[in-house]
């Protein structure tokens, strides 16, 4: 029965061509007093092992804008395990979700859990990263190319403010099979192969991270700069990967020395900005990411076709046009630290501990 009437929802989808028609049915749509009625929304986190994002912040937002719209919505996180990405996807499809939003752990197992809640007729969205060939109706992120730039151009700064002649500069990428870790890196090498191409700067080391898993990160940086000594910068494509470097310049007496940038604007990471370790993050406002992923969902879950997807991002497998929502990051420095915290992404207690009170002090927290 509910694989039948999974198929006249998709057909019915083919046949009018609108996102409104996913499991559109007069009886879960309306009520007696003909205000719509949402149906339920089925969300899939990553992990918590990337970035403490996961936890801290895009559970507590997406579960508060769902809550506040008073819409049903199951939230899980697949803790970095495809096998569980898969099973609680197909879980969430057959307890009928009528809008299915995700953060894939790599395209491949991304595409097979949309096109598995397409065929059943369910509205679908990539959230933060884009699933290739993926096949999702809409897709709400950063413009992940920009944090790229922040990021290259943060190092640039640190490096011209600390006078390095000929600085060698290091690579720590994201994970190979995120999209978004091709995009950080597109952003950051249109900033830095210019600065290499004319002899400014020297190319060292350039890897990826698997799965941006931190314990991996130090040991690669450890590796690199095993082979080359000189490294005097380090582009980190998050805090985390940004601080599994630090702790290696630590052991080597070169913390505060070598710039290091981050990403995610994490209490971590802002310690070891105030620190002087770090030289910069990339803040991305999550909870207006959050809110802008569940208002889409939230108008797929009522039946409504959503308005806010104004811009439109191309898969760069399939080609395909993917409506979009793109948010502006901003870089964050120890001059502008103060930003994070009035925004109320972190609060002032988490990041002024007993070790840090005093540069948060001298940075204008009070």
């Amino acid at each position: 029965m509910r694989k039948g009437l999974f198929a006249l929802a998709a057909v019915g989808l083919l046949a009018t061509g609108s996102m409104a028609a996913c499991g559109d049915k007069s009886d879960d749509t309306s009520t007696a007093g003909g205000e719509k009625k949402a149906g339920k929304v089925g969300v899939i986190l990553p992990d918590t092992k990337s970035s403490a994002r996961w936890e801290t912040a895009d559970l507590k937002y997406l579960t508060e804008a769902f809550k506040a719209a008073g819409v049903d919505a199951e939230i899980k996180n697949a803790q970095g395990d495809k096998a569980s990405f898969q099973t609680i996807a197909d879980g969430m499809i057959q307890s009928g979700v009528k809008v299915l939003m995700i953060v894939n752990l790599d395209s491949g197992t991304g595409k097979n859990v949309l096109e598995n809640a397409t065929k059943a007729g369910i509205a679908t969205i990539d959230y933060d990263r884009l699933t290739l060939s993926g096949g999702a109706n809409y897709y709400v992120s950063f413009d992940n190319n920009e944090v790229g730039k922040l990021q290259g151009q943060g190092l640039v700064d640190c490096l011209t403010a600390a006078k390095a002649v000929k600085p060698v500069v290091s690579y720590l990428n994201g994970s190979p099979t995120d999209n978004n870790a091709t995009l950080f890196k597109e952003g950051y090498d249109s900033v830095l192969k210019p600065k290499f191409d004319a002899n400014e700067y020297v190319k060292g080391p350039d890897d990826a991270v698997p799965d941006w898993d931190n314990a991996k990160g130090g040991t690669i940086f450890e590796q690199q700069l095993t082979k080359d000594p000189k490294i005097a910068g380090v582009l980190a494509a998050n805090d985390g990967l940004g601080n599994a470097a630090i702790e290696v310049l630590k052991k080597n007496k070169l913390n505060g020395k070598v710039p290091v940038t981050g990403q995610d604007a994490t209490v971590q990471g802002l310690q070891n900005i105030l620190a002087g370790d770090q030289c910069m993050t990339v803040y991305k406002a999550i909870k207006k990411e959050a809110d802008a992923a569940a208002e889409l969902a939230i108008a797929l879950a009522k039946g409504d076709t959503p308005t806010t997807a104004t811009s439109t991002v191309t898969d760069p497998e399939s080609k395909a046009a993917v409506k979009s929502v793109l948010l502006k990051p901003e870089s964050i420095t120890k001059a502008n630290v103060k930003t994070v915290i009035d925004d109320g992404f972190v609060t002032k207690a988490e990041l002024c501990t007993a070790a840090f009170a005093k540069a948060c002090t001298d940075a204008g927290i009070s």
